[in-house]
């Protein structure tokens, strides 16, 4: 059987997702050896690097997916990411705007602002993100358990219930879907 890209792009998220990193991303490898220009193969190179702990190389697969497909969120949010958890928070606000630029609808791009100004005490501003994300997608946990820390930041009494109680329907409508679709 011939070696192709794609079975090894297979393998190796096998191979990460049982923590077995150096062999993924060798896999990862082989797999660009053979098609360079494959965008997806760049990007899981750089989430098995992050996921390995190794940030730099992650930045680095990462930015060469982006050359390639310049357009794709998922590797715009996930460059946010690691830059914002190398501590370059500059750059990470670069990256979320340059993705919401394009599409000013990423409630994950308006959450990890918020994340950002959240973290350098910009609670106004981390507001407003959060706030962008929910108005997007209600249901969005993690934005809404952000948006609650904030408003309790700023003392917003009100919006910190109105938060607590959307997060309790979350969980309650989670709940009412488990055991559906089984016949047993």
């Amino acid at each position: 059987m011939k070696e192709n890209a794609s079975s090894l792009n297979s393998q190796a998220i096998e191979l990460a997702s049982s923590g077995q990193y150096l062999e993924a991303i060798a896999c990862l490898k082989r797999a660009i050896s053979l098609e360079t220009y494959n965008h997806l193969l760049w990007y899981n190179l750089g989430i098995t690097y992050r996921d390995a702990g190794n940030l730099p190389a992650a930045k680095s697969a990462l930015l060469r997916a982006h050359e390639i497909d310049d357009e794709d969120d998922e590797i715009i949010e996930t460059l946010a990411l690691i830059c914002f958890n190398q501590g370059r928070n500059e750059e990470a606000l670069a990256y979320c705007l340059e993705g919401l630029s394009r599409n000013s609808q990423n409630a994950h791009l308006w959450n990890t602002i918020g994340v950002i100004y959240f973290n350098t005490n910009e609670f106004h501003l981390a507001c407003e993100a959060f706030e962008n994300a929910v108005t997007i997608n209600s249901y969005y946990y993690d934005a809404l358990f952000n948006l609650r820390d904030t408003y309790e930041e700023l003392g917003n009494k009100t919006g910190y219930q109105m938060c607590v109680q959307q997060m309790k329907n979350i969980q309650l409508g989670e709940n009412d879907f488990e055991g559906e679709g089984s016949d047993a």
